[in-house]
């Protein structure tokens, strides 16, 4: 069974910083794909960051551009997001998600994705 869990959310001050992963099980990220999103209250998912299987390519949406990384250990088989700087304007629930499965999904940086995982919240405040 493949799944998708994120960890690491919280609340934490304007300036300081998290480090989201995203535990795979059931598939190898030798083959897949994995992005990270997020969805504000009151607004669509929008991508944040994704990583290719393929070469390692790594893309960022500009609001996030030198304060996100994105990372992956194929030996734990999961993905991270290091998140500096935060800002009120991060807060929201982050999602990763896989090109696994086809069917319906969210075409980002030239990927489909289209398995999630439940979310994690991430709350920037004072």
């Amino acid at each position: 069974q493949v799944q998708l869990v994120e960890s690491g959310g919280g609340l934490v001050q304007p300036g300081g910083s998290l480090r989201l992963s995203c535990a795979v099980s059931g598939l190898s990220l030798d083959y897949y794909d994995i992005g990270w999103f997020r969805q504000a209250p009151g607004k669509e998912r929008e991508g944040v960051s994704s990583i290719t299987t393929s070469d390692g390519n790594t893309v960022y949406a500009d609001s996030v551009k030198g304060r996100f990384t994105i990372s992956r250990d194929y030996v734990k088989n999961t993905v991270s997001l290091q998140m500096n700087s935060l800002k009120p304007e991060d807060t929201a629930v982050y999602y990763c998600a896989t090109n696994w499965g086809g069917g319906p999904g969210r075409l980002w940086a030239g990927v489909l994705f289209t398995y999630w995982g439940q979310g994690t919240q991430v709350t920037v405040s004072s």
